[in-house]
């Protein structure tokens, strides 16, 4: 076997089973990037960045998302349509039959980390048939040095072979694709797709484990900030809520924007790079990402005009077009990524039937309900058959990626809360005046105005009142933004449609919460809406 690049004295893949015709570790992206050209396999885009297809699978298949079932997952694990069990010796079976495929091949090896937190800090080794692959580890996972290399035990491996296809039939699958999580072997094991986000979000899912299960630390699909002060701002939310954009402030920090954990002492980001959505990408709406599309950036199922210039507005081949970069291509960022106990915790929603208001202040009870239910609306456009505003739930803003149970997370979240004297508000970044099509969506300016009040603790000694279904505190003054955009109720003019719709969404809340209110406690479930509310 032949073996390139920097690696341990002693690395080697054949504790794995391995057996390449060549091993390549810890390849630049540089490096990686004139493989994958050579190869056909990679088009240099005008900004320089790499830009390649993932083939058949251009996102995740969560129905393809398994974990085994054995000793340390059999009782903890929140078995499901999300969490769908594996048997362990279908497992290793299926282990030896990718191995055996990847007999004879070349493999790109790439050693690191995740968690910035030192405490905290988990190994990965990723193996994969494609160069590009290693591109994006590289980006997505934290970056040891080639010292730190040398001294590494590696706890994780992600064996991610695109070309194999399972049988159904035999390998207990439910198609040719698939990952699985072995937490007792502690390997991602991925086969019959090339996506990519496949390895991050696996890991990811790991962690979500691992972190709240053995180190008591709260693990988080959200974005993260600190201010001059060293104050750490947190921002949850779905796609379309606007996570992204409100945590990019120019006059704070960011320490990462999507996956973090809540210890004792910090908040911290897991990963090393980002990975945005591109379709639609502009210098105007999003400069920061523009900007990081550069070399060694990884474009995914992109297509092209005028030879080799990105058209971000082409969705032909898939609207999750996107783009990983490492941290470091983004200006005004933390390092290391981590900073200490958040002071405020922003829970972002876009509320399309213009019901909740643009913003409120939860107590402990009502912050764990509303992070259970992890609410948004869909608006029409945005997906193929969506005419008309629908709700979606997802639990803790991240529930395809969560091991357990969403009430695990919900009480550590209450717990920290409590600890820390720690603010929760809710913003609605959605329709005001009425639902889609009929108000209007809520001025990003005023959105902004509202969290800078909220962070700058302008909100601390002004009047609030309670929302007569949802319960939540509103304030009755935000700086110098309108009063009557404050309650959300006074800005329609049809007053019964608005209590009419507000009933509605709140019977939605309530019905989606019917599967976890089982494993909820009593402060929780108090924080539900009412329903069938007449308002005077």
């Amino acid at each position: 076997m032949i073996e390139t690049g920097f690696r341990a004295d002693e690395a080697t893949v054949a504790s794995l089973g391995l057996n390449p015709s060549k091993a390549h570790w810890n390849l630049s992206p540089e490096e990686l990037t004139k493989i994958s050209v050579d190869d056909n396999i990679g088009i240099i885009a005008d900004n320089g960045a790499l830009s390649v297809n993932t083939g058949k699978f251009t996102g995740r298949s969560p129905k393809d998302r398994f974990i085994v079932e054995d000793d340390i997952t059999r009782d903890t694990v929140w078995w499901g349509n999300v969490n769908i069990k594996f048997d362990s010796d279908k497992f290793d079976k299926l282990y030896d039959k990718v191995i055996a495929h990847l007999e004879g091949k070349e493999l790109y090896v790439r050693d690191s980390y995740v968690c910035a937190d030192d405490n905290y800090r988990l190994t990965v080794r990723s193996v994969s048939e494609l160069p590009w692959s290693s591109i994006f580890t590289y980006n997505m996972f934290l970056r040891p040095t080639e010292e730190e290399i040398k001294t590494m035990d590696i706890e994780w491996n992600i064996i991610q072979a695109p070309s194999f296809e399972a049988d159904p039939d035999i390998d207990g699958t439910r198609q040719g694709n698939f990952a699985i999580m072995n937490f007792t072997k502690k390997i991602l094991l991925i086969g019959g797709t090339g996506y990519t986000g496949e390895m991050k979000k696996g890991i990811f899912s790991a962690l979500n484990f691992i972190l709240p299960h053995d180190r008591n630390v709260l693990s988080m699909h959200c974005s993260s900030n600190i201010g001059a002060d060293g104050d750490t701002s947190v921002f949850f939310g779905l796609s379309g809520t606007g996570k992204t954009t409100l945590s990019s402030d120019p006059n704070r920090r960011l320490i990462g924007d999507d996956e973090h954990g809540w210890a004792e002492n910090s908040v911290f980001n897991f990963e090393g790079g980002c990975y945005a959505k591109c379709i639609d990408l502009s210098k105007e709406k999003e400069p920061q990402i523009y900007d990081a599309i550069k070399t060694g950036a990884l474009l995914e199922n992109i297509t092209f005009k005028n030879g080799n210039i990105p058209d971000y507005e082409d969705g032909s081949i898939t609207e999750n077009t996107r783009v990983s970069y490492p941290i470091y291509h983004i200006d005004n960022v933390a390092e290391p990524s981590v900073g200490n106990v958040p002071n405020n915790i922003f829970f972002l929603t876009c509320d399309a039937f213009g019901v909740l208001p643009p913003i409120s202040k939860l107590t402990p009870g009502q912050a764990m309900y509303q992070f259970i239910s992890g609410y948004t609306a869909k608006v029409a456009g945005t997906e193929e058959g969506v005419t008309e505003p629908e709700t979606t739930f997802s639990a803790c803003f991240g529930a395809p990626f969560l091991p357990l149970h969403p009430t695990k997370y919900a009480e550590m979240l209450g717990e920290k809360m409590r600890k820390h004297d720690v603010n929760v508000w809710l913003i609605n970044t959605g329709w005001s005046g009425g639902i889609y099509g009929v108000g209007s969506r809520m001025k990003l300016s005023f959105t902004r105005s509202m969290i800078t009040a909220a962070l700058e603790g302008q909100l601390d000694n002004v009047d609030f009142e309670n929302h007569p279904i949802f319960g939540l505190a509103m304030p009755t003054s935000c700086a110098d933004l309108p009063n009557d955009i404050l309650n959300p109720r006074k800005t329609w003019t049809d007053k019964n449609a608005y209590d009419s719709k507000a009933n509605e969404l709140a019977e939605a809340f309530v019905n989606n919460f019917e599967k976890y209110a089982a494993g909820a406690n009593d402060e929780i479930l108090a924080a539900a809406p009412k329903t069938s509310v007449k308002i005077s």
